[in-house]
């Protein structure tokens, strides 16, 4: 299966591919249109800043290419975020796949930290992302901004408030969490991705 992983200016890259040979899976880290219209499936992962990271998919036409691929995508963390339609997070708009705005967690009591960082659970799932998940499983997050709950939520997380672990559209799916670092857990979504 060709795997592409999108190349922009945002870490977690190494971690994605990583996760991904674990699989069996070779990806291709690319920001080539044609490589990227190509794959069979395309992550697109994130850990940055969206102001800065909006404008590199400006200027470098990712934000188009992104938008038009027909096959499943996975955005992760970041990637969750652009694909939404606005973002509190440097007052930019995002790439408008989902119709969502992505708000900044403001705490209410000392004990909510932000950035929200570490385990937490999912639930409420509802995409074949999450197939032959239980109730509730531990995934890994690390953010301070999140995309409130939808009409595309997939999965469910409370910290401070219920919120968006996950959305899904259409060919298009996206975790706040990160599956490459949540153990098994986040290899079977992976692989249900893979397998979609």
């Amino acid at each position: 299966m060709s795997v592409a992983v999108i190349k922009y200016n945002a870490g977690n890259i190494c971690s994605v591919d990583y996760a991904l040979r674990r699989l069996g899976v070779e990806p291709v880290i690319t920001a080539d249109e044609n490589v990227l219209r190509r794959s069979e499936r395309v992550i697109f992962p994130g850990v940055g800043e969206a102001a800065t990271t909006m404008s590199y998919l400006h200027d470098s036409g990712l934000d188009k290419v992104i938008v038009g691929l027909k096959q499943p995508v996975l955005g992760i963390c970041l990637g969750m975020q652009l694909m939404c339609r606005h973002s509190e997070e440097g007052d930019v708009d995002g790439l408008g796949i989902f119709d969502a705005e992505v708000k900044r967690f403001v705490s209410a009591r000392h004990e909510d930290k932000v950035p929200h960082m570490g385990w937490n659970t999912i639930g409420q799932t509802n995409s074949a992302l999450f197939d032959g998940f239980g109730r509730e499983e531990y995934v890994y997050f690390v953010h301070s901004y999140y995309v409130p709950l939808h009409d595309c939520t997939a999965a469910v997380t409370d910290y401070i408030q219920p919120f968006s672990a996950a959305l899904h559209k259409d060919n298009f799916y996206a975790t706040q969490f990160h599956p490459e670092k949540s153990g098994g857990v986040g290899e079977r979504i992976l692989r249900n991705f893979l397998n979609l």
